[in-house]
């Protein structure tokens, strides 16, 4: 088997680890791009992401299936799990996990669940959606500048079992601009949204609630993820080895090229691996493999991210201007992704 690990040690006082991800979420950067762009040292691909559509007319819009901190605040939520890419889930984990580093500068591997209201008067609405290609049945989400031009309609489609179920029909959309509603329409739009305005989005009973509102309401949306650690970065991946054992239940299929993300049992050590496949040179691994091997480098707890020809590692060699990639990526050639894992110096 080909690949790299990086092997970082959080305890320095110059390094960190943090989200490498495009100028807006519904977007692809390939993974040396978003390094020099942030200025990483080196760095791997994240999340899985909204790469293929089936839903006619909708586009598919680039974005992570899991939640996203960067700098300390929530970028986007979690799809539901059934909407989410990447193979099956193991027994007892969510698209809402996640592996980052806290506010402690120890590495973790936990969940994050997004909760919010919006208020306008005595009316309350549940807020569970940020950012996100798709939304739970019957609820509402938040879009905002960080989102960027893509349409917001993929939001709608599926169910919370499945990805590929149709888009709904039961739709609402209301702009609110600094605090007060600019309008309430059926239709779920596009375009990039100002930075003083944020967009609601419902489906069937969130719909419902959100067509309650009215121009000119003054309406407080606020979230926040809830979890058992604050954040300052954080990328969705689905846990593999927790307290130095691989998971029950974990996909044999493979084996293929794979990236994953680890911390040791102290969170003191931050560790990336990717293991290049499909040639001749090296197959690649099974996902329990992948476990076994973050193991035997010292993980305690860590996490599966996007694979395939995702799997990127690069690295700025002392001297140069720029990062260069660091494996042999399965397509031939460095694939867009959704985000990814920075060092930075």
């Amino acid at each position: 088997m080909l690949g790299g690990l990086v092997d970082v040690d959080l305890r320095g006082p110059k390094v960190s680890v943090g989200l490498l991800h495009p100028p807006v979420v519904a977007a692809r950067r390939t993974v040396s791009a978003m390094a020099d762009a942030q200025g990483a040292v080196a760095g791997v691909n994240g999340d899985f992401f909204n790469v293929s559509e089936t839903h006619p007319g909708v586009a598919a819009t680039g974005s992570s299936s899991g939640p996203a901190v960067a700098e300390g605040r929530p970028l986007k939520g979690a799809v539901p799990d059934g909407q989410r890419f990447g193979p099956a889930l193991p027994p007892g984990t969510s698209a809402e996990d996640v592996i980052g580093v806290g506010a402690d500068r120890r590495g973790h591997v936990a969940r994050l669940h997004l909760t919010g209201t919006v208020r306008a008067g005595k009316t309350s609405i549940a807020l569970r959606g940020l950012n996100q290609y798709a939304l739970r049945v019957g609820g509402v989400g938040a879009f905002d500048s960080r989102w960027g031009e893509v349409s917001r309609q993929r939001a709608v489609c599926g169910t919370d079992e499945a990805r590929n179920a149709p888009c709904s029909t039961d739709t609402a959309e209301v702009t609110v601009r600094k605090g007060v509603v600019l309008g309430v329409s059926d239709t779920v739009g596009a375009g990039a949204i100002p930075a003083d305005t944020t967009v609601l989005v419902g489906r069937e009973k969130g719909a419902d609630a959100l067509r309650r509102l009215r121009p000119g309401d003054r309406v407080r949306v606020s979230y926040r993820f809830t979890g058992p650690v604050r954040f300052r970065f954080a990328v969705g991946g689905f846990p593999i080895l927790r307290d130095g054992e691989p998971l029950d239940g974990l996909s044999p299929n493979g084996p293929a090229p794979r990236t994953a993300a680890g911390v040791s049992r102290d969170g003191r050590r931050f560790y990336l691996l990717v293991a290049d496949g499909r040639s001749e040179r090296s197959g690649g691994l099974t996902v329990a493999e992948l476990a076994s091997l973050l193991d035997e480098v010292g993980a305690d707890d860590a996490v599966n991210l996007d694979g395939g020809g995702s799997s990127t590692l690069v690295a700025r060699a002392p001297g140069a201007a720029s990062v260069s990639v660091r494996n042999t990526p399965s397509d031939g050639t460095e694939r867009a992704v959704a985000n990814g894992i920075g060092v930075f110096r």
